[in-house]
């Protein structure tokens, strides 16, 4: 028996590859809205990003960044964009890493 297969996405924002379930994605529906879809479950074309407030202030700044993982052709309405930010803005700040710096030994 092997081991069940996890499916793989990476984070638009920083690039990090993680198991699906880890990110949260954002879709654009049928009816071109570009909405949260942390469930994973809406229909539509998608793009993953990491659950940090970081990561998605990244992807929302950056200009074209979402639009061009969405396939968009014109810029997300403001109130989707409102709805977004707010919506990361429920999201934690990413977790400091223990990493010691490089110019430093224990």
């Amino acid at each position: 028996m092997g081991t069940k297969h996890i499916p793989q996405r990476t984070c638009i924002a920083c690039r990090a590859v993680r198991g699906k379930k880890e990110l949260a994605r954002v879709v654009r529906t049928p009816e071109q809205r570009v909405v949260a879809d942390p469930t994973g479950k809406h229909a539509g074309r998608g793009a993953y990003l990491c659950r940090t407030r970081e990561c998605w202030e990244t992807a929302l700044s950056a200009r074209g960044r979402l639009e061009n993982a969405l396939h968009l052709e014109m810029p997300i309405s403001q109130d989707d964009l409102a709805r977004l930010r707010e919506f990361a803005a429920t999201l934690p700040p990413r977790e400091p890493t223990n990493a010691v710096p490089q110019n430093e030994t224990l």
